[in-house]
């Protein structure tokens, strides 16, 4: 808003030119989310307690000790991402760019999705809400829709094409039918993955915060003629401004994690966890990122494969593999504290962050 508003004042009052870099945007983007955090946290928190008085239901077949650590604590949480995350991208993103309310729409859309799961949950007091298929259902077709208008938008030698990591010159041809499938397995396939991971206090936003903070960087980069150029990577033109609503993530993820370190006042619910991995997932399929989103999100794909190792190999064999999955409960069972999971957990995030970062250069 401010760009399109200020930007073209700019030769009648020369300091508004600051408008025009994307890097003031993306810093003034993080502190609006940030900041915005902190004032509404703390009311928006008090407000969902008030309407949910005795929080967000507990699986039965969760860990123990998580019926009386985490009892009453309210869900929901994901709105004040949400909000804050929306405000700052509004306020800060040049509302004219396609890729802007493209991502945007696709985080709305799955937190929309996720905001019915958590209400069924807590006015029917069942931990199932919406039935899995059904919600994973309407996940596939808003990420259809975002993958057909990111196809249109994209520029035509990238349009169905995916890009290969380490190789220059490689794109496959996918075609439309098999571009669309592709990022609708991506999108929903990362919304899920960090629906999954989010089990424990803070478990799940660190690592989305280096996601949102290296994808920002990728998404700056591949923007750039002249930086796509030096690292031979593929030009997107104008997906570069999607730097701005991803420092807007990392600033609402970390305002959120100011309420949600252990322990917790609030739970993100599915309604943070499944649009901020819809973003995530929205942002690779602009870019071209695709395959280096499996790394740099490696944390959320390792606690997905122990989900489905821990299925099959149950209907198969009648064994379990882990003592309980996802991962991050297979250790509370071992006895691990959950500030030593989550915080080794963030660990393995950030180096996985930086293998996947180092793919820019790669080439």
């Amino acid at each position: 808003m401010f760009y399109n508003l200020l930007y073209p004042l700019a030769d009648v009052f020369s300091p508004l030119n600051l408008f025009r870099y994307l890097t003031f945007r993306s810093i003034a983007a993080f502190l609006t989310a940030l900041v915005l955090s902190f004032l509404i946290g703390g009311p928006l928190i008090r407000w969902l307690r008030s309407k949910q008085k005795q929080g967000q239901p507990i699986r039965a077949d969760g860990p123990a000790s998580h019926l009386m650590t985490k009892k009453g604590t309210p869900t929901m949480g994901g709105l004040l991402i949400l909000i804050t995350l929306s405000t700052a991208t509004l306020m800060w993103a040049d509302l004219t760019n396609r890729y802007v309310w493209i991502v945007l729409g696709v985080t709305l859309a799955f937190g929309a999705v996720g905001f019915w799961d958590d209400f069924l949950k807590v006015t029917k007091r069942n931990p199932k809400g919406v039935p899995g298929k059904l919600k994973l259902g309407l996940s596939v077709v808003a990420a259809g829709i975002a993958v057909y208008f990111v196809a249109d938008a994209s520029p035509a030698p990238l349009r169905y094409m995916l890009a290969v990591p380490f190789l220059k010159d490689l794109l496959i041809p996918l075609g439309l039918v098999g571009f669309v499938a592709f990022g609708v397995l991506v999108i929903a396939g990362a919304s899920n993955a960090v629906n999954l991971t989010d089990g424990l206090d803070g478990l799940a936003i660190g690592p989305v915060i280096m996601a949102s903070a290296v994808f920002g960087l990728i998404a700056y980069v591949v923007g750039n003629t002249i930086l796509t150029n030096y690292l031979y990577l593929h030009h997107v033109p104008r997906s570069g401004e999607l730097a701005v609503l991803l420092a807007a993530l990392v600033g609402a993820g970390l305002g959120f994690l100011w309420f949600n370190a252990p322990p917790a006042m609030v739970f993100m619910g599915d309604t943070g966890s499944l649009a901020i991995g819809g973003a995530l997932g929205a942002v690779a399929v602009v870019t071209k990122h695709e395959i280096v989103l499996a790394i740099v999100g490696g944390l959320f794909v390792l606690e997905t494969v122990s989900v489905i190792v821990q299925v099959l190999s149950f209907k198969w064999t009648g064994r379990r593999v882990f003592r309980m999955a996802p991962l991050h409960h297979h250790f509370e069972q071992k006895g691990w504290a959950e500030p030593t999971i989550v915080f080794r957990f963030w660990i393995i995030a950030a180096i996985l962050a930086m293998a996947g970062l180092a793919t820019l250069k790669l080439r």
